[in-house]
């Protein structure tokens, strides 16, 4: 179950990693359009169009700059129509200003992925208004294409998904540079510590991925008391230190997100 066109307005790095995803997953590419008025460089078999469509689509999917959203929304006026489900990546802007914006549109969602989406392996947080039992079908499917569908109860927990699931990346791609900067520091060669570091993650990821027990039951398991990984374990432990810099960590980016929130486009 899913749309037959859908219209992408601004197609940046995250959009194309999801127009990446979902071709990847076997979405023909004459079901997308992208509208860019200077041009852009698409995907073969996507089209590309610089004026505003005339036709309603199934699907607006909405990846521009949150301040552009005022600039954007009056062209599609005649692209959203009754049965339309906007689709948005914009950070910090929420449903009531994408339903201000877009009062004719069948339903409104907010849809927060990371990168790895262009592989199918992004978590996807998901809100949504004004959708029907299909709708919410057709948008988790989508979002499933992508990697997973994690619908929230509250819009007031985007902020913190996006923290966790969308910067989380980052954090990730820091902790591994983190590793390798310390086995280089400690004796190894530069390189030879990145690979190492990059091939451990992936490992690791995976068998967390695949297992039925939890993360933290894993690092007991591989931890033989006394021994080497203990030792190492108790450093993280220590005052609950690496649970305090992830808390720390999430509460800037939930709170970045609070104000982006804050300085978006309000209802028009």
């Amino acid at each position: 179950m899913t749309i037959s066109n859908m219209l992408i307005v601004g197609f940046g790095n995250m959009t194309g990693a999801m127009v990446q995803g979902w071709l990847r997953a076997g979405m023909p590419p004459a079901g997308f359009t992208v509208y860019h008025p200077r041009g852009k460089e698409v995907p073969e078999g996507v089209s590309l169009v610089t004026d505003w469509p005339g036709d309603a689509f199934d699907a607006v999917l909405l990846g521009v700059k949150p301040y552009m959203l005022d600039d954007v929304a009056p062209g599609l006026a005649d692209a959203v129509g009754a049965k339309t489900i906007v689709i948005s990546v914009l950070a910090g802007v929420e449903l009531a200003s994408l339903r201000a914006r877009f009062p004719q549109a069948g339903a409104v969602v907010r849809l927060m992925p990371n990168l790895a989406c262009a592989l199918g392996k992004s978590p996807n947080g998901l809100v949504g208004e004004g959708l029907d039992d299909t709708a919410r079908a057709i948008v988790t499917h989508l979002a499933e294409m992508l990697g997973s569908a994690e619908w929230l109860a509250e819009e007031s927990q985007f902020d913190l998904v996006t923290a966790l699931a969308g910067s989380g990346p980052g954090f990730v791609y820091r902790f591994i540079d983190a590793l390798g900067i310390a086995a280089t520091r400690l004796g190894l060669p530069e390189e030879q510590s990145a690979r190492l570091a990059i091939q451990m993650v992936e490992g690791a990821s995976a068998l967390a991925a695949a297992s039925g027990h939890s993360p933290g039951e894993l690092a007991r398991r591989v931890a033989s008391p006394g021994g080497m990984t203990q030792k190492g374990l108790d450093v993280l432990d220590d005052g609950e230190a690496l649970v305090r810099l992830m808390v720390d960590t999430l509460t800037a980016a939930r709170d970045r997100g609070m104000e982006m929130a804050e300085e978006a486009p309000k209802k028009g």
